[in-house]
């Protein structure tokens, strides 16, 4: 009998023979299966760029997706949508509560480590779920440009450059060889919008993206236009066309 079979996967707070919470692991395949979201570091800023599949009626203008959650935070998702709004107005309540005791903005790392403790008590009573859904929190403050990953886990790491989602494996490994820590804040746009291609099955066009950027100098948040972006996907692609060697 399987171990999952034996029950261990009924209990949250129930570990199986192997040392397996097999509910955190179910919320974690929950992410797998979210469209892709992407973070990366440059030396102007951060960029946030997510894949959104919308119906064809649907009112394209309204990103799902991507959060703000001060002037200078911003977070984009992966996994179970409506699960990451309670986790943002956690974090919107968190932050303002920091400027209206400190008098300062909030440090990135801190409402980080904050999602991430209020994830990892989701894991440990009885009666609740844990969180399906991963966040990839940007933003710039006192230390400069910063980029974390939270997930249902309640693990949170820094990244340079980092993707969530449905095949953020192979995005991963793309960036690993793409990215450089002097990027620009455009050439980080252009590779954002190339990983997402990698892996979407719309290759052309740019409905299905959305994108935000936090420049180091204004340190706010700014989400990127339907016609920015489309100058970001022409670049992409001849960058794409480089790296691909001729037939």
């Amino acid at each position: 009998m399987l171990p999952a079979a034996a029950g261990y996967d009924r209990a949250i707070t129930v570990f199986s023979p192997d040392g397996r919470l097999y509910q955190v692991e179910y919320a974690i395949e929950t992410v797998r299966r979210g469209t892709l979201a992407v973070g990366l570091k440059s030396k102007d800023g951060v960029v946030l760029a997510v894949e959104e599949k919308a119906r064809k009626l649907q009112v394209s203008d309204v990103t799902q997706k991507i959060f703000q959650i001060d002037d200078h935070i911003g977070v984009a998702a992966a996994g179970y949508i409506p699960d990451a709004r309670t986790q943002v107005d956690h974090a919107r309540f968190f932050a303002q509560s920091n400027r209206l005791i400190y008098d300062e903005p909030v440090d990135v790392e801190g409402v980080a480590k904050n999602l991430a403790d209020m994830a990892q008590q989701f894991t440990q009573y009885a009666g609740v779920r844990p969180y399906g859904v991963a966040l990839i929190l940007a933003g710039v403050d006192k230390n400069g440009a910063s980029l974390f990953q939270t997930d249902p886990s309640g693990t949170y790491i820094g990244y340079d450059a980092v993707a969530i989602g449905n095949g953020s494996d192979q995005v991963n490994e793309f960036l690993e060889k793409n990215y450089h820590a002097d990027i620009s804040m455009e050439d980080a746009s252009s590779l954002a919008l190339e990983s997402i291609y990698l892996v979407s099955e719309e290759k052309t066009g740019t409905r299905h993206i959305k994108m935000a950027q936090i420049d180091s100098k204004t340190k706010r948040m700014k989400r990127i236009e339907n016609n920015e972006i489309d100058g970001y996907a022409s670049k992409s692609k001849e960058n794409a066309s480089k790296r691909t060697p001729p037939q």
